[in-house]
């Protein structure tokens, strides 16, 4: 509390002026100290500065300069406390500078006119750290009625997803919307890589035009891909562990060029080392009207992140982590993906590497249904089916970053309003794209749509009985195509080779059993609006 009163006076008493032992100077440093009293203008009648001040008023003037002295002692004894409590806390190194000694002086930095708001931040950082708890409030302790409602319809309507789908079907489906996901992730960056294009990368054939992006995308397909495994075989890491973070860093960048790792920034020009932290004051950033924090506290605010974000808890860490709870984990995931981007660990690949952390703990949150939906296909579209829809992601990111406003909002350094308000947008989002691909994925619908398929493209009116036997069935046997399509043996052999050609049936041997598979070019029809 000394500190923080210290800190305080300093801001007031420059107000004094040189002058605050004369008149002139105790009105203003009156001024200062009571800013809601009447102050009037002097009249025309008032005495001049060489003139007798009435009784009244001369007391009135003593007075203030009674304050201005006592305040200005109280300044030297918190400023002696202050610097006794900062030997302290560099001896031990546990103690933090309190949320609201930082809010006092970020803001103190925004307010400044002129100037960089980087380099004051640096020539202030020696007298006020950044505090890892800048980062709160990180997770809603209390829900509002409307986001426990969201979370509630999320878990109900991802538990139906896909039911009646054969497990081999499901696996090509989830397939299909890791391209999906590849494709709208890279479409919030800006980069527009056709699902043809991501198709011919995972098959090794490239673009010379293209060959980063198509590069680019194939990672993002093979990290998630590794997710769903892991996930599947209840393996997955804690979603927030920084190891595991660095980890989906790493591996994203694992086979990228130089050009990729190359980093521009306003004054410096570096090559990023995939899986770590920003490091060095080059590596410093300012992401729009946000200040992350400088890159040498990067490494304590994700163990911060990661206390409290932690799904699997350190034994006497329960209390302030997510925990088990799976209501909980579901918010959480909304909260952490703001709270992520916020710190901006890594120069690059932040954004990406925040939704695939997302798409971990939807697994781990128990609504992940075995990779049957996307969140990348939500946050590029939005809510609103109108180009608007298309800036809300960063519209909601950007408000998430306010600081409190006032003693209503919360009690941590950033708004807690703010924080819900992201919060139930990102879940409906959510909810809408649960929605839409149990829509797409329910069987008889499916069904329908793989006839309408044959009617058009000019394949043989008994295509339609394979492709429906082995919906319903997972996998076909080869020696089952006469009897499914009930035509002579070489007639079934001819229909079974043109759908294997088409890549609507696979194989994973040259004479195994085939199962569906969903290749781009059928996506119009067998999926609408799927990348509309």
């Amino acid at each position: 509390m000394a500190l923080g009163a210290a800190l305080t006076v300093r801001l007031v008493l420059p107000a004094f002026g040189s002058g605050s032992s004369g008149r002139g100077g105790t009105r203003r440093a009156a001024r200062a100290i009571f800013p809601g009293w009447a102050w009037r203008r002097p009249a025309q009648n008032d005495p001049g500065p060489g003139d007798p001040l009435p009784k009244a008023v001369d007391g009135r003037l003593q007075t203030f300069r009674l304050i201005a002295l006592t305040l200005s002692i109280a300044s030297m004894i918190g400023q002696k406390i202050g610097q006794k409590i900062g030997q302290k806390i560099g001896q031990t190194g546990k103690a933090e500078p309190s949320v609201a000694s930082n809010a006092l002086h970020y803001r103190h930095c925004r307010d400044m006119d002129g100037g960089s708001l980087r380099a004051e931040r640096s020539a202030k950082m020696p007298e006020v750290p950044e505090s890892p708890t800048r980062i709160e409030p990180a997770r809603l302790e209390t829900l509002p009625a409307r986001i426990a409602d969201l979370v509630a319809d999320l878990a109900a309507r991802s538990a139906e997803l896909g039911v009646g789908l054969h497990p081999k079907t499901a696996r090509h489906l989830a397939d299909l919307v890791r391209i999906m996901n590849t494709y709208y992730s890279n479409l919030i960056e800006g980069h527009n890589t056709r699902p043809r294009d991501i198709e011919r990368a995972l098959a090794g054939v490239s673009d010379a035009d293209k060959r980063d992006l198509q590069a680019e995308a194939v990672a993002h397909y093979r990290v998630q891909q590794e997710i769903d495994r892991l996930a599947a075989d209840h393996m997955l890491p804690d979603p927030a562990d920084p190891a595991f973070l660095q980890r989906l860093h790493r591996d994203f960048y694992a086979d990228a060029s130089e050009a990729m790792l190359t980093i521009k920034g306003a004054r410096h020009t570096f090559l990023m080392t995939p899986g770590e932290w920003r490091r060095g004051a080059d590596q410093d950033v300012e992401v729009g009207d946000h200040l992350p924090p400088a890159s040498e506290q990067v490494p304590a605010f994700m163990a911060h992140f990661h206390r409290r974000f932690a799904f699997q808890p350190a034994p006497g860490e329960g209390l302030i982590s997510v925990g088990p709870g799976r209501s909980s984990r579901i918010v959480a995931m909304a909260t952490a993906h703001h709270r992520f981007a916020w710190i901006h660990p890594f120069p690059d690949g932040n954004g990406r590497v925040g939704r695939l952390m997302s798409h971990a703990m939807a697994h781990e949150a128990g609504i992940g249904a075995h990779g049957l939906w996307s969140i990348s296909r939500g946050l590029a579209r939005g809510l609103d089916p109108g180009p608007e829809g298309r800036t809300e992601y960063k519209r909601h990111m950007a408000r998430a970053d306010e600081v409190r406003r006032g003693d209503r909002d919360g009690r941590g350094h950033l708004s807690l309003t703010q924080l819900e308000s992201f919060t139930a947008w990102f879940l409906e989002v959510c909810l809408e794209q649960v929605g839409y691909m149990g829509e797409l994925f329910e069987l008889n619908g499916l069904s329908d749509r793989l006839a309408k398929y044959v009617l058009i493209s000019g394949l043989p009116a008994e295509a339609n009985a394979l492709l429906q036997e082995t919906l319903i069935r997972g996998e076909l046997d080869r020696g089952e195509a006469e009897r499914v399509t009930r035509l002579p043996e070489r007639s079934a052999r001819r229909i079974l080779k043109e759908l294997t050609e088409r890549q609507l049936l696979v194989s994973d041997t040259p004479k195994g059993p085939v199962s569906l598979r969903f290749p781009a070019d059928t996506l119009d029809v067998l999926f609408p609006r799927l990348y509309a």
